[in-house]
């Protein structure tokens, strides 16, 4: 997959630095184990854009739903400029990347110490890499395990009980895991015939490598 070229040219930070090296060290001994190795990967502003593409008609299509259940006259639109919402969303993008690690860590041989987080500054993205190569089962869960606790489950309850200032937020976070879709969605693209699979979170770039055999 393309990566743009802000992508390719900016500094690496030591800790990315480092883990590319321990990428490399992996690859080499997965290789020597007749692993083949598959990077499957999309540049941060394009998982971005994709973000920004689904995100109107996926707002417009669960505005509809919260519409059509509830009785309008009673809905507080006002309650999605609270400020209690507002904060709610910056907290919960910090939240975005725990759930990653808490849940990929329950695949991984050494639990939390094979995660780690960060800030890309250029991009003002935190992230969440995995250190260690996931089953793919495992890798999905961690993958999508954002997306389901923070947006789509929160969206559900405050379409049935009629918050609108909780579907805002489930709705935001819902979006904010378009991202971590993509990449799930080149997983599942990518057809092998291969009887074994290990997924590895890439060091430095949206998406995931593949070691296969």
């Amino acid at each position: 997959m393309a990566v743009g070229k802000k992508e390719q040219s900016r500094k690496l930070t030591e800790a990315e630095q480092r883990r590319i090296d321990w990428c490399d060290q992996i690859s080499a001994e997965l290789a020597a184990q007749g692993y083949r190795r598959v990077d499957l990967t999309t540049g941060i502003v394009r998982a971005n854009i994709f973000t920004a593409l689904v995100s109107i008609p996926v707002f417009a299509a669960l505005f509809v739903v919260f519409m059509l259940v509830n009785d309008v006259d009673k809905v507080d639109f006002s309650s999605i400029g609270h400020p209690i919402a507002i904060v709610a969303v910056l907290v919960l993008v910090v939240v975005h990347e725990l759930i990653h690690g808490l849940t990929w860590s329950r695949f991984t041989p050494h639990g939390m110490a094979d995660i780690e987080f960060g800030f890309m500054k250029e991009f003002l993205t935190p992230y969440c890499v995995c250190t260690a190569p996931l089953p793919k089962t495992g890798y999905i869960v961690g993958t999508l395990a954002p997306m389901v606790v923070l947006g789509i489950i929160p969206t559900i309850v405050s379409i049935a009980i009629g918050s609108f200032g909780l579907w805002f937020v489930g709705v935001i976070m819902t979006l904010a895991g378009g991202g971590d879709l993509l990449i799930v969605i080149l997983l599942l693209r990518h057809k092998s015939a291969a009887a074994e699979q290990l997924i590895y979170d890439h060091p430095t770039q949206a998406g995931c490598i593949v070691f296969e055999r």
